[in-house]
């Protein structure tokens, strides 16, 4: 199966995914370093992130299940820096 999924953080920002496999431990290739200067110290001793598959297709081409991505990052608008954590696309403003 191939999903694309969000990924929301204490903060309330998300992260967009895809993952080819389906593999249910993946939580994508998220900076860590963006994240974690942005929780406070309370939010990093309990962290509790939710990954929700948002998208799934048996049958999809790779670069099906990364347009589907694209667009997802797009409509819930996660590589704006206010709302998420993804930076591709470019968040034009």
């Amino acid at each position: 199966m191939k999903v694309v999924y969000k990924i929301t953080y204490p903060n309330g920002k998300v992260y967009v995914g895809m993952d080819l496999t389906d593999t249910v431990t993946y939580m994508g290739s998220v900076n860590a370093a963006l994240v974690a200067a942005e929780l406070s110290p309370e939010q990093r001793r309990d962290l509790v992130v939710r990954k929700e598959i948002l998208w799934e297709s048996e049958d999809a081409t790779d670069s099906e299940v990364r347009a589907v991505e694209k667009e997802t990052i797009l409509r819930i608008g996660s590589n704006n820096p206010a709302v998420g954590y993804n930076r591709t696309p470019k968040f034009r403003g």
